[in-house]
C-alpha cells in the first residue's frame, strides 16, 4: 500500500475504507513507514504515539469524511488528551487531560492522530528552527525554512507523510508554510473554527485554526466538520448556505480580483514573487475573472507597530504564565528573542495595547471597504522564495543583546529607539502580506501557483470577504482543475 498511499488526498484515502479496499490499520502502517523514512531527515514530527494509533485504527471509528485517514496535530494549541504538548519549549512539558474543540472536531471526522508536528516556540515566528528540537527541513530542499509556525505540519503533508495535517495562523502561520512547501493553506475567518476551551480567542482574535492539505477539497470538507460556534466563545460567525464541498466543485460566475505587488511592511519584491504574481493574474484572466492592480489604504508603519504591540503583550503573558505553571527553570529556558518579546509587553501599558486596536480597527474597516469594490485581493504569500536556515532566528550576537534588555523601561526604550524594529525587521518583512489577514480577521488561502527557477515553492495569496470561504473554495478548486498542482509531488515521492 505504501507505494500507493501517496497518491491519494484525505478524501480519497478515506473512500478506499469506505469501500473496504483498505483498512484504517493499513493506511496507518503507510503513514508511520513513511514517517519512519522521511522524518530522520525532515525532522517535521517531533513525537509519536504510534501504539494508540494503532489501537484507535483497529477499533470503530467515528462515520465522517476521514474515517481511518493518517493525521498529525501541531504541538502549539491542539490539547490531545493524554499526549504531551510543549508548545515547542524548553522548558514546558504539559499533558492536558482533555482535547481541545477543535481536536474534538478533528477526531469527530475520523482522522487517525499518531504524532505531533514541530513548531517555533510558542509560534512566534515564521520560520521552524526551534532550540527544543532544532529545524525542520523542506522537503523541497534539505537546509531550506518551512516556514512557520506550522512548519512541521506543511512539511510532513509536502512529503506525503500525511494528506492532511492540523495547523494555526497569527500573523501567517498556515499560509506562510503552505508556500514554502507548496501545499494548500486556508486561514479562515476569525471565530469560524473554535478556539476552546482552554481560549476564547488568540492574539485578540489574530489567531485562527484549521489544517494544511494537499488538495483543495481535504480543506474544504474539513471546515465543513469544524466551523461553527463553541459553548463559550467570544464570536457567533455565520457559515452561509450549503457546504464548502460542494464550493469548491463549482466553478465561481466571473469575479472581480484586484492585485497588489505592494508590501505592507518595509520590504522589496523578490523578482520570483513577481513573476509568480504576473503569471497568476494571467491564469485568472485565462479563467475569465476581471484582474486590475489596486491597492488597499493602508498605513504600512502603523500596521507593523500596532501587530507588534499585541503580540508582545499576549506573549509576556504567556511567558508569566509558564513561569506559574511550570516554574522559575522553564520561564529561564525560553528562547532569547522569546524573553525579549515578553520583555517589551510588560513595558506597555493599557493605553498602548488600546490604541495599538483601533488601529487593527481602522484596517479592517479599510479592507472591509476595498472589498465592496473586489471579490479578492490577490497578493504573493512570500516576498521571495524560501530561506536558509539561520537567517530568520536572532544570530547569537542579538540573543546576548536581547538578554541584556531585562528592565521594564528597556522594552520602551528599545521600542523608541527603533531598535526592536531592527530586530523584528526580517520577519516582519517577510509577513508583508499575510499579517493583513489576522489584523483584519478576513480569511486568506495560499495556494501553490509558482516555483522558482531553483524548484522551490512561491505560494499565491487570495484573501476574501468576512466569512466568505466558499468564494475562495469555488476559485482555488477551478485553479486546481485548470492549473493542476498535484503532479509536483511526485518529486517528492
Amino acid at each position: 500500500m505504501l507505494n500507493e498511499y501517496t497518491r491519494f488526498d484525505a478524501l480519497g484515502l478515506a473512500e478506499l475504507v469506505r469501500k473496504g479496499d483498505v483498512h484504517p490499520r493499513e493506511l496507518l502502517e503507510s503513514a508511520i513507514s513513511r514517517t519512519e523514512q522521511m522524518n530522520p531527515d525532515l525532522n517535521a514530527i517531533i513525537y509519536t504515539f504510534f501504539d494508540r494509533a494503532r489501537s484507535m485504527a483497529s477499533g470503530p471509528l467515528p462515520e465522517g469524511p476521514f474515517t481511518g485517514v493518517p493525521f498529525l496535530l501541531k504541538d502549539l494549541m491542539d490539547s490531545y488528551a493524554g499526549e504531551p504538548l510543549c508548545k515547542g519549549s524548553r522548558g514546558i512539558r504539559a499533558v492536558p487531560e482533555e482535547n481541545s474543540e477543535l481536536v474534538n472536531r478533528f477526531v469527530s471526522a475520523g482522522v487517525v492522530p499518531f504524532g505531533k508536528t514541530n513548531t517555533p516556540e510558542f509560534g512566534l515566528t515564521i520560520t521552524t528552527e526551534p532550540k527544543s528540537s532544532g529545524p525542520a527541513h523542506n522537503p523541497w530542499g534539505r537546509g531550506i525554512s518551512t516556514g512557520g509556525s506550522s512548519g512541521g505540519s506543511a512539511a510532513a503533508v509536502a512529503a506525503g507523510i500525511v494528506p492532511m495535517a492540523s495547523a494555526n495562523d497569527g500573523g501567517g502561520s498556515i499560509r506562510f508554510p503552505s508556500a514554502c512547501c507548496g501545499v494548500f493553506g486556508l486561514k479562515p475567518s476569525r471565530g469560524l473554527n473554535p478556539m476552546g476551551p482552554e481560549s476564547g480567542e488568540g492574539w485578540d482574535g489574530a489567531v485562527a485554526g484549521h489544517v494544511i492539505t494537499r488538495s483543495v477539497r481535504d480543506s474544504a470538507a474539513m471546515l465543513d466538520i469544524t466551523a461553527g460556534p463553541e459553548v463559550g466563545a467570544p464570536y457567533r460567525v455565520s457559515r452561509g448556505h450549503g457546504t464548502y464541498l460542494d464550493a469548491c466543485g463549482t466553478d465561481p460566475a466571473p469575479l472581480r480580483i484586484a492585485f497588489s505587488s505592494r508590501p505592507f511592511t518595509d520590504a522589496t519584491l523578490n523578482p520570483e514573487a513577481v513573476r509568480g504574481l504576473e503569471a497568476t493574474v494571467k491564469k485568472l484572466q485565462e479563467l475569465g475573472h476581471q484582474v486590475e492592480e489596486a491597492d488597499p489604504e493602508i498605513d504600512t508603519d502603523a500596521l507593523w507597530r500596532d501587530f507588534f504591540v499585541v503580540v508582545c503583550a499576549h506573549v509576556a503573558a504567556e511567558a508569566s504564565l509558564t513561569k506559574k505553571d511550570f516554574g522559575k527553570d522553564a520561564f529561564a529556558a525560553l528562547e532569547p528573542s522569546t524573553l525579549n518579546m515578553a520583555m517589551i509587553g510588560r513595558s506597555l501599558t493599557a493605553c498602548d495595547l488600546v490604541m495599538a486596536k483601533k488601529g487593527w480597527h481602522a484596517v479592517q474597516l479599510s479592507m472591509g471597504r476595498f472589498l465592496t469594490r473586489y471579490d479578492l485581493l490577490l497578493t504573493p504569500t512570500l516576498i521571495a522564495p524560501p530561506d536558509p536556515h539561520g537567517v530568520l532566528p536572532p544570530t547569537r550576537f542579538e540573543d546576548i543583546l536581547l538578554k541584556m534588555g531585562s528592565p521594564v523601561a528597556t522594552g520602551r526604550l528599545l521600542m523608541k529607539m527603533g531598535l526592536v524594529k531592527h530586530f523584528a525587521g526580517p520577519t516582519l518583512s517577510r509577513m508583508a502580506f499575510t499579517v493583513l489577514g489576522n489584523i483584519s480577521g478576513l480569511p486568506s488561502v495560499s495556494m501553490p501557483l509558482h516555483w522558482t527557477d531553483a524548484g522551490l515553492p512561491l505560494g499565491m495569496l487570495f484573501t476574501g470577504r468576512m466569512c466568505d470561504e466558499r468564494t475562495l473554495f469555488k476559485l482555488a478548486g477551478q485553479i486546481e482543475r485548470a492549473f493542476p498542482w498535484a503532479d509536483r509531488y511526485r518529486k517528492l515521492d
